[in-house]
């Protein structure tokens, strides 16, 4: 996989991703992350590549050109048109759905905005992906690049040791990833479930997949409407919910 993030912070984008698992995996040479300045296509004698919003307004807008020259002399080098990622909280949310997607290319454009954003022109030109971390604004498009890159790296195969731990994560078949324990088995008056103690591997599993849509019901039920469940766990989880609807009614079940 090979990531290329046009900015006005190389730097920035090289700290950020040079350590950890995603700083190994580049020094595997698993990934690549080159980072283009965009200011190094500005045709003002000073760097320039921001100007005033025409019709007004405040703040500053990244003038068309150095956009695209910078994305052009990068299709020149690779010899092709790899899609570009505008990071604009006007996107879709990323989701792990996506990055499972984005995953499968070889090559992807990460185009970082600043100021008020980048003009319109441009972004019609070039962009062919609007994606987004949330509803809320940050300074630049750095961040939500790096998130996303973490994101999709670990996907890309050889990047984690346990290329199985990548699959059976948070949203794994639409769930929320169960809870973990490590030593010592007992932490303050914690105990850590004795299932997991067991060393019965079926059990461990049927706990975890338990856990995981309880946990799921609790703090994010809107994905359960998408989840991938076998029939006794469809049947766990209409029981845990006629339990919450009993309780709320003050009912006792026997």
């Amino acid at each position: 996989m090979n990531y290329h993030i046009l900015t006005l912070f190389p730097e920035m984008i090289l700290q950020g991703l040079s350590t950890s698992i995603i700083g190994r995996a580049v020094e595997k040479g698993i990934i690549k992350v080159n980072a283009v300045n965009i200011r190094d296509y500005s045709r003002s004698r000073h760097r320039q590549v921001d100007d005033y919003p025409y019709g007004g307004g405040a703040g500053m807008v990244m003038q068309p050109g150095p956009v695209c020259d910078s994305y052009r002399a990068l299709c020149e080098e690779l010899g092709k048109k790899p899609r570009v990622l505008y990071m604009t909280p006007q996107g879709q949310v990323f989701s792990q759905k996506i990055a499972q997607e984005l995953a499968k290319e070889e090559d992807l454009v990460f185009l970082c905005g600043h100021y008020e954003g980048i003009d319109e022109r441009a972004l019609s030109l070039i962009v062919t992906d609007y994606l987004s971390v949330g509803d809320y604004v940050l300074t630049g498009g750095e961040l939500p690049a790096m998130v996303m890159i973490d994101c999709i790296s670990r996907l890309v195969p050889g990047v984690l040791n346990n290329d199985e731990s990548c699959q059976i994560e948070s949203f794994h078949d639409n769930l929320l990833e169960y809870p973990q324990y490590t030593r010592p088995e007992v932490y303050e008056g914690l105990k850590v479930p004795e299932v997991l103690l067991s060393g019965h591997h079926k059990n461990i599993d049927i706990w975890r997949r338990q856990e995981s849509i309880k946990r799921t019901l609790e703090r994010r039920p809107d994905l359960l409407e998408q989840a991938v469940l076998s029939k006794k766990e469809q049947e766990f989880l209409e029981q845990i919910l006629r339990e919450r609807a009993c309780a709320e009614e003050n009912i006792v079940i026997e």
